[in-house]
């Protein structure tokens, strides 16, 4: 899972994804709290390492020089991870670089263009359900796809993962 960066409420908790966007990505999954903590299962890299502080209209951008030192060693050294989920605008811009979509809606809705590894998804904030009330394909067609490869790769259904699909940046 590559997300933003930790929000005020999981900076302070010490848990990534422990505040409401963790409980909306949680129920996207289809995964309970205990599968989604369990580090055998579940891997969090975050594209920036501590809360970034406020910003005009919510948090600030994570620090870019986070995933330029670190994101590369720390892929190699998951050696293969069946499943990358990449949870908002930063996580798909740094993983998908050239091959994304001109939004992160059209990103998302094109999501089987990315597969089997890399699924891109909005970020679980409070505003993604007022995205999701405008884009209702989100739920009807992402939603069951994500559910099913998170499932298949937590059952290590399809875990070899092409060389070339795990990230677009050189390393």
């Amino acid at each position: 899972m590559v997300g933003q960066a930790p929000g005020s409420r999981a900076h302070a908790s010490g848990h990534p994804w422990r505040d409401a966007s963790g409980e909306h990505l949680i129920e996207w999954l289809g995964v309970s709290r205990a599968e989604f903590d369990d580090p055998e299962r579940f891997g969090i890299l975050s594209m920036g390492f501590c809360y970034p502080g406020r910003g005009a209209s919510g948090d600030k951008p994570p620090p870019s020089v986070c995933a330029q030192a670190w994101h590369g060693p720390l892929m190699e050294a998951l050696e293969g991870p069946a499943l990358i989920m990449l949870v908002g605008m930063y996580a798909q811009q740094h993983y998908l670089a050239g091959r994304r979509k001109q939004t992160l809606t059209e990103t998302v809705r094109a999501f089987r263009d990315y597969g089997p590894v890399l699924f891109p998804l909005p970020h679980p904030s409070w505003r993604s359900r007022l995205w999701m009330r405008r884009n209702p394909w989100f739920a009807a067609e992402v939603l069951p796809s994500l559910q099913k490869a998170v499932a298949e790769a937590l059952s290590g259904v399809g875990n070899e993962v092409p060389a070339g699909n795990r990230s677009s940046k050189s390393e």
